[in-house]
């Protein structure tokens, strides 16, 4: 099977850390020990796939931010691994004057330009350091994997290249150009990390595409990848959508980024004395890796689901431990009955069998823990605003369902949900409506969500959006997704259960939404869409009109959305391909935003 996305990228980290030479398989040899020196950048895309230990196998001693304050070492060799800005490249400089280290391995994310490496080689000559600058290599790893088949662009100063900044009112075209630069330059890290195999035949057909070299049709045999570059502008519903699914819900009620989730933990409940200092609330922070199998298998699920399945991975384990005692309890029989001596006998090769497998019961004990405390704190939001509500409610918005309750009354209660919720909600109505609301009950709605404490600046934005969208194409079609209620929880309502899900909706997903097929089966039904392919003579008809076979929608394909994009998706992206056998789909996007990221960025649109 072909190594995923997360896969290369990490291969291509650890290879980086082994001085840009293929790590050796023989673990039990001892590694070079060394310094990894790295910029916000390079701390971003490590960090999802590496954890620490594994940095400490691959023998990095410390691992240190690039403009922090560093004590030199003089005898170890420093991995640096940063963007080549000019920040970067001066305090590059200035490591060197100083003589920080043994060795310098000089690794950029993203290609050095010929003028700051001869500003390096110049540093390095007056520094008397040139046999001390051992290797320098262009990475090309600039983006983000978070999991197998999803990537992002950036983590830090994403707002540069956000829906906002793309498309504020008052942008320049140089500005745009710098944002389209970024994309492209990120794009191509990305496609040149899929393969070693692939790099040189991408460099070739890039080359085709972008200085107008002919290529002979059929210059190239292998497979090649679909692309598809969608603008955020098509689906501004999906971004707003309360969500019902694990990952999803994480990233949408919690401080979830680079698959970390943070979390405030109240110092308890009673009341500081008079005078006294406040207590300082605690903060946990959840790792959720590739190495977590209940993650793994439930990131994707309805919350129901997942609750159901902690209450029952906690009962196997309370259950293994049991035994685990009951074990000690027989190991400590005495006297010289036979039945008990027999009984002995026959139970030390289990205990012998629970003791070693007493690690990995501690790290089941752990990961339960993590989300026990993580699902709780998800249903915590989804009880206090009334998510499963909004959710269903959206669900029939956007599938044209019957409403069974009023918009006005939803927004008007003042126990359903947000400020935030109520304007998403109003806003998924305003983008899926047929038919435009007229200006009185458009003028009601706005008096209720006034009264509600919303802020109207994102709906003035969205009624521009959707006048011009209204001239430019037609609007999105959301599909028959759908959800079924399937009434109130069975198993987890019984009082043993770590979860109290009592009077939240156990509402199941049907299908999942319509996107993905449109996107990859639809193509040769709509002229919405436009084909470039390099290896068709430019300027013959068939160039800018889609013109895809069979074969090549059923290769690889890469969905890319410029302008942001969300976990919503990406599961329906995911569930599409798990429908289609053999079919490999990877969704990448500019940025990863939540709903209530994506409101601020819409609000400071209509502000202006």
């Amino acid at each position: 099977m072909a190594a995923s996305v997360r896969e290369k990228q990490a291969a291509a980290l650890k290879r980086m850390l082994n001085f840009n030479a293929p790590p050796l398989k023989n673990t039990a040899a001892e590694p070079v020990w060394k310094v990894l020196i790295y910029d916000r950048f390079g701390q971003d895309i490590i960090s999802p796939l590496l954890s620490v230990k594994e940095l400490r196998d691959m023998g990095i001693t410390l691992h240190l931010l690039l403009h922090s304050d560093r004590d030199p070492i003089p005898d170890v060799p420093a991995v640096y691994f940063i963007m080549p800005t000019e920040e970067n490249i001066d305090r590059i400089c200035q490591d060197l004057r100083n003589q920080l280290y043994e060795s310098y391995y000089l690794n950029f994310i993203s290609a050095i330009s010929r003028s700051k490496l001869e500003d390096i080689a110049s540093a390095a000559l007056a520094a008397n350091a040139v046999s001390q600058v051992t290797k320098v290599f262009d990475q090309y790893l600039n983006f983000i994997t978070l999991e197998d088949d999803m990537f992002i662009l950036c983590h830090q100063n994403k707002e540069l290249i956000s829906y906002h900044a793309i498309n504020r009112a008052d942008i320049q075209d140089t500005d745009m150009e710098a944002i389209m630069d970024t994309i492209v330059d990120s794009l191509f890290c990305f496609f040149v990390t899929l393969g070693e195999s692939h790099a040189q035949k991408i460099l070739c057909v890039l080359n085709s595409l972008f200085t107008g070299d002919n290529m002979a049709a059929g210059q190239f045999s292998f497979q090649r990848p679909l692309f598809v570059l969608a603008d955020r502008n098509v689906d501004m519903a999906t971004p707003l959508h309360h969500t019902w699914t694990y990952q999803a819900l994480i990233h949408d009620v919690l401080d979830f980024h680079l698959n970390r989730v943070v979390m405030e933990e109240g110092a308890g409940a009673e009341p500081s004395p008079a005078g006294a200092r406040p207590k300082k609330k605690s903060r946990k922070m959840y790792d959720l890796t590739a190495a977590d199998r209940f993650w793994q298998k439930h990131k994707g699920s309805p919350f129901p689901e997942v609750a159901e399945s902690v209450q029952e991975e906690l009962d196997t384990y309370r259950a293994q431990e049991d035994e685990v005692k009951r074990l000690k309890s027989i190991m400590g029989l005495e006297g010289e009955d036979e039945g008990a001596i027999s009984m002995l006998s026959d139970n030390t090769a289990k205990l012998t069998s629970a003791v070693s497998s007493l690690p990995e019961l501690l790290e089941k004990k752990r990961l339960i823990d993590l989300h026990t405390n993580v699902a709780t704190a998800v249903l915590d939001h989804i009880k206090s605003r009334k998510l499963d509500v909004y959710f269903e409610y959206e669900e029939k918005l956007m599938s044209k369902s019957t409403l069974d309750k009023s918009l006005l009354d939803i927004i008007s209660d003042p126990d359903a949900g947000t400020p935030e919720d109520k304007m998403r909600l109003f806003l998924i109505y305003y983008i899926t409506a047929q038919q435009a609301p007229s200006e009185f009950d458009v003028e009601q709605y706005k008096k209720a969500l006034l009264d509600a404490g919303c802020d109207l600046s994102p709906l003035n934005y969205i009624k521009q959006w959707k006048a011009f969208t209204k001239m430019a194409a037609t609007p999105a079609n959301y599909g028959n997704s759908g959800v079924k209620p399937m009434g109130l929880f069975s198993r987890v309502m019984n009082t043993g259960s770590q979860f109290v899900m009592e009077g939240v909706k156990n509402l199941v997903l049907k299908q999942p939404t319509q996107s993905a097929d449109t996107c990859f089966s639809h193509f040769q039904e709509t002229d919405d869409y436009r084909y470039f392919d390099p290896k068709m003579l430019r300027g013959s008809e068939r160039y800018d009109r889609l013109s895809l076979q069979s074969d090549q929608i059923n290769n690889p394909a890469i969905m890319f959305v410029v302008g942001g994009g969300n976990y919503i998706e990406y599961q329906n992206l995911v569930d599409y391909a798990k429908s289609k056998q053999g079919k490999k789909v990877v969704y990448g996007c500019s940025e990863l935003f939540n709903a209530a990221q994506f409101i601020k960025q819409l609000s400071l649109l209509g502000q202006k």
